[in-house]
């Protein structure tokens, strides 16, 4: 939105001796990162690159100097180009192999110190964002007749590219379980993004219609891991154009995670879609599960906004979400991997209202009072939570334009780090150990 780019983005390639500082001041006890493919192998499989290779070792021993445990994220949609081109990258089955020898490599290099591994960021999200309406990369799509993208199939592709991110990740946890685990005694998850779904009436068909939202969500990505199939609502109205799992499959995707990663931000009302007209119009994946989202009902928004369009505040939501979770998939342990929100940026903001960042500080009280209710009454098994984000950063096609941080950063003044009111506060949060979240839920913060 802004004409920005990544190239140096906040820098912490360069930083990370002094950013590992500000998490010991806070009084963080982990650090959520992601790991480079392409750092690790330029051309996406072959040698490995000894520079990356040694940056993230220094990375890592960073952290642990300063008490810190890295959790790993091995792939935050940043594929190779090389086997974009060389094979269409996640639409081609040929990228499990080289997943899963890039995910072999970096267990075998930063196992030894890296615990907590989760294999994809997302996948839901960069599947539907990347094959159906084309924004993020590789930028697919078919929407009215390939307007918007040069090629792409928005009906097929995004269940393509899914399952091939399922069996990358189940073969990246049996990898680890042959040749790692007994020796490095560390745990895989994933991490998804998902909202909560409210019905916006208590009419049995958006009740039904807020179950297939979840499922076309979630369960897009949870079913097969806990059932080896995808869910039925996805069966019947997908159809022919979504994957098979032979048998075969469901053996090798079942129980293929120690923990559940959970991206969460938002809730919205949902509705049944009547009258199909958007599914006719549209012909994606984004509009199979016939329900319409919207954060209004009568009127009256679902929450206060942030800066982000779709992101509004509802703190209620995470508890909802993770008994969801609990109730559906066997109580599995939790880590909500990202929690946060954002404010305005701009070449004319006041970097005095953004230090003084009291909507953030009420957010965080708010969420993490209802997380707290979810472990303590609702009895759901949470292990940990970050928050996004450790510094403001650039936010993929928001670029500079929003600020999750709980440290300002002067995009200004050689990339400054300052502490806004939330810093303050989280060391006061972390600071008070008899505090029943404290007791339940790691003192853990996040930046990507």
């Amino acid at each position: 939105m802004d004409f920005s780019n990544a190239d140096t983005a906040v820098d912490q390639y360069h930083r990370f001796k002094a950013d590992v500082e500000l998490m010991k001041n806070l009084g963080m006890d982990a650090y959520r990162f992601s790991i480079s493919w392409s750092r690790i192998f330029p051309n996406g499989t072959g040698e490995p690159n000894p520079e990356g290779i040694a940056y993230y070792n220094s990375f890592i021993d960073a952290l642990l100097e300063k008490g810190i445990e890295p959790y790993a994220t091995l792939y935050h949609w940043d594929l190779p180009q090389a086997l974009e081109d060389g094979y269409e990258g996640w639409l081609s089955s040929k990228i499990i192999e080289d997943f899963e020898y890039y995910a072999y490599t970096c267990f075998q290099e930063f196992g030894d110190r890296v615990k907590h591994w989760i294999t994809f960021n997302e996948p839901h999200g960069f599947a539907l964002q990347g094959y159906d309406t084309g924004i993020q990369a590789p930028g697919r799509c078919s929407i009215l007749a390939h307007l918007f993208c040069a090629k792409g199939k928005s009906s097929t592709e995004p269940y393509v590219v899914a399952h091939n991110i399922l069996l990358s990740h189940a073969a990246a946890f049996h990898i680890y379980q042959l040749h790692f685990k007994a020796t490095q005694g560390g745990v895989i998850g994933i991490a998804l993004d998902a909202k909560w779904y409210e019905p916006i009436s208590d009419a049995d068909e958006d009740i039904d219609a807020s179950k297939r939202a979840m499922e076309f969500g979630l369960g897009w990505f949870l079913d097969p891991i806990f059932y080896g199939n995808y869910p039925r609502s996805m069966q019947s109205l997908v159809g022919s154009r979504l994957p098979e799992i032979t048998p075969e499959m469901a053996k090798i995707l079942q129980g293929s995670l120690d923990f559940v990663g959970i991206n969460h931000y938002t809730t919205l009302y949902v509705r049944n879609d009547r009258s199909r007209i958007r599914k006719l119009i549209l012909q994606d994946a984004s509009s199979d599960a016939s329900v319409i989202a919207t954060a209004n009902r009568g009127g009256v928004p679902i929450g206060d906004r942030a800066a982000s369009r779709w992101l509004h505040i509802v703190p209620w939501g995470i508890r909802k979400l993770v008994r969801y979770v609990k109730e559906n998939y066997g109580d599995p342990p939790i880590i909500i991997t990202e929690n946060g929100m954002d404010d305005p940026n701009g070449p004319w903001a006041d970097s005095s209202k953004a230090l003084q960042d009291d909507k953030r500080i009420s957010y965080h009280t708010e969420y993490l009072s209802n997380l707290s209710a979810a472990i303590r009454k609702d009895g759901c098994d949470v292990r940990g939570y970050f928050v996004w984000s450790l510094l403001d950063n650039w936010e993929w096609n928001e670029g500079y334009t929003v600020r999750f941080g709980l440290y300002y950063v002067d995009y200004k003044n050689n990339l400054t780090r300052i502490p806004k009111a939330s810093v303050e506060w989280f060391k006061g949060v972390l600071r008070q150990s008899e505090r029943p979240i404290r007791d339940s839920v790691s003192r853990s913060l996040q930046l990507q």
